[in-house]
């Protein structure tokens, strides 16, 4: 956009040339600006489009950050689930042990009466004989060994059953595990699958909002220059009728010794690569704030003014189609129609038009087309 700006600044006819009819000049004015229009117009379409996608992509991101919740949530319950089984499984496996210890310990209680009833019905017959005892007795005493071996012969098989029951139940617990490990594996490769695709979309519609912001950016950069070159053709127009006519000058005698505009250091050479796929069209000459800016041979200044990438820029005519020109200045000390003599003060160094550092861009034109300053300029940089 600069390029085009400073294109509508050169094609102002200059002494010596033929002056363009106001139709063409203003013709060929409007051509720019349409031009400009275009990119506006294919620029505003690509934001649209950027916008709609990013609205495509919250929506798909939204419907997978709820199903990723959802899922995160049932995964959560299963390891409840399995926590729960483990919990009781433990519970059974302490009960188990508890059933097998009361069941060793019946065993041998009933083992021992057994033995003392057997005992007992051995020598049952000689006792009698010898102490003369009680017959009815003894047979109480039989009675009641009977009937505590079967009691203790069912508490055995209770505790059997119980036994038996309880590794039934651990077996259904232990085959509901195994199923509720395989859901929980599942689940798991769902989440994951699920966070992925959240990850990705997150980063897609970054890419997307940071693209939004860069059109939106640049859409507002492309109508803040359309409306400069709208002002800058009235003021451009309004000061071609007020130029008077001038001799053109010998300038093609002064190539190879021109003094440099500014003292400083040279940090951008003319057709270097620059931000955007672009060349530098000029030297870009790094100096103090305030640095004295100085015209590098005679003619008259055609344009003074602020422009958008070249912030305050002086133009000054030097004739036979040539010009130079000087931009990021903090001050002006020129006027348009002002003649200027080589090496007068015109401008104090700046970092207008979005510079990050005092500096001077300066460039010469030949009609519209740059030329290399270095080819004009003493060898001995300041």
């Amino acid at each position: 956009m600069v390029a085009l700006a400073l294109a509508l600044v050169l094609a102002l006819p200059r002494p010596g040339q033929a002056r363009v009819p106001p139709q063409i000049a203003a013709h060929r004015a409007q051509a720019r600006l349409n031009a400009v229009q275009v990119q506006i117009d294919r620029i505003a379409r690509q934001v649209e489009q950027s916008r709609l996608e990013q609205s495509r992509l919250t929506a798909a991101l939204r419907s997978t950050e709820q199903s990723a919740g959802a899922a995160r949530a049932a995964l959560a319950a299963l390891r409840r689930q399995r926590a729960a089984l483990a919990a009781r499984r433990a519970r059974l496996a302490a009960r188990r042990r508890t059933r097998q210890a009361d069941l060793a310990q019946a065993q041998q209680v009933l083992a021992a009466e057994l033995r003392s009833a057997y005992l007992i019905g051995r020598q049952g017959p000689l006792k009698l004989l010898l102490n003369q005892g009680d017959p009815s007795r003894m047979q109480r005493m039989f009675a009641y060994y009977s009937y505590v071996g079967r009691q203790r012969a069912a508490d055995i098989a209770a505790i059997e059953a119980d036994l038996k029951g309880i590794a039934q139940l651990s077996a259904e617990l232990r085959t509901a595990d195994t199923q509720l490990r395989s859901l929980e594996q599942q689940r798991n490769a769902q989440v994951q699958t699920l966070e992925h695709a959240t990850s990705e979309r997150r980063q897609v519609l970054a890419r997307i909002a940071a693209r939004t912001r860069t059109g939106t950016q640049r859409l507002a950069r492309l109508r803040r220059q359309q409306h400069g070159l709208l002002v800058l053709l009235a003021a451009l127009r309004r000061a071609e009728a007020r130029l008077p006519a001038e001799r053109p000058q010998r300038f093609t005698r002064l190539r190879g010794h021109l003094p440099w505009p500014v003292a400083g250091q040279l940090i951008a050479r003319f057709g270097q690569p620059r931000a955007g796929g672009l060349r530098w069209d000029g030297d870009l000459i790094a100096t103090r704030l305030d640095a004295p800016v100085h015209a590098v041979a005679p003619g008259r200044v055609v344009f003074a003014d602020w422009l958008a990438g070249l912030g305050l820029l002086i133009i000054v005519d030097h004739g036979g189609g040539y010009m130079s020109l000087y931009g990021h200045n903090d001050r002006l000390y020129a006027r348009v129609g002002e003649q200027v003599a080589a090496g007068q003060l015109i401008a104090a160094a700046g970092d207008s038009g979005g510079a990050s550092r005092p500096e001077l861009y300066f460039g010469i034109r030949l009609g519209t087309r740059p030329i290399d300053p270095r080819l004009w300029l003493e060898h001995h940089a300041r």
